[in-house]
Parts: structure tokens; sequence; C-alpha cells
């Protein structure tokens, strides 16, 4: 669903963004409670819910190719992480359990995502109660395909 842009971070220039991230000290996936956690360098831990990584999915398939053709993500609640690869020594790749494994979050996007996290929930409800969708509604066949 077209809008105002949802990932600001995404589409800054380097110089806008935030300075590269050094890779967290730890980085554990609790599968139960379904948060990814992160322990960064300058003492900052984040708590990533599953949902919120998916739903905010750096991917072109969540975020299109440029600002105005995101595609508002719904049913991912209960998503689960399958697994998780790292990309080189900047990034790591998710799989979600519902099939989704195209996003590469890099160290910096990460931790934009746990220091936002508050906002971007915000953000998020408020674009679902734009759209007049539930959170946890299946997603149709045409936001799938970017319709």
């Amino acid at each position: 669903m077209a809008g105002p842009s949802i990932f600001p971070f995404l589409f800054a220039t380097m110089s806008q963004a935030a300075t590269l991230q050094d890779p967290p000290k730890s980085l554990t996936v609790h599968a139960k409670s379904r948060i990814l956690s992160l322990e960064w360098p300058d003492g900052t831990v984040h708590k990533l819910p599953f949902e919120l990584l998916r739903v905010y999915s750096p991917s072109a398939e969540v975020r299109g190719h440029g600002p105005g053709q995101e595609i508002l993500q719904t049913g991912k609640r209960e998503v689960d992480i399958e697994s998780v690869a790292p990309i080189g020594n900047y990034a790591i790749q998710p799989v979600f359990s519902d099939g989704h494994d195209s996003g590469i979050y890099s160290w910096e996007y990460l931790y934009y995502l746990g220091k936002r996290q508050e906002q971007l929930w915000q953000d998020y409800e408020k674009r679902l109660a734009d759209a007049g969708v539930d959170r946890d509604a299946p997603m149709t066949a045409s936001a799938r395909l970017g319709h």
C-alpha cells in the first residue's frame, strides 16, 4: 500500500545515515518468546520481536524499490525465525516461518530498529488503521504480489 515512506533510514544516503555499526557482542534468537536479542559493544541491548523484524524487512518485497512502494504486512504476529545466516561481517539474513527470506538486515539497520522500536510500532499501527486492516488479517494475494 502506498503512502509516506516507512523506511526513511533505508532510503537515506550514507552521509545522512548513522555511522556504520559494529557487529553485536551477542545475538540470540529466543524462539519461545519470538524475540531477537542483540547486545551491542556500547552496552545497549535491543530485544526485537520477530513480528517487527518481519513487517519492517529491508527486502524489496516489503519496502518496494523506492519511497511510496511499501507493502503493508499483516498476519505476522505469530511469525517465527527458522534460521539466521551471517552475511559477511555486516549483516544477517533470517528465514521466517512464512517463507520470507530475502531481507538482509545490516547491523546498522538492526540498531536503528531497536533504537526506534516504539515509534516504528506506532507508525505500523497507524498504517494499519489508515488502511482499515487488522494486524492479524492474512495477507491478500494482491498485497503479496505488490499490487
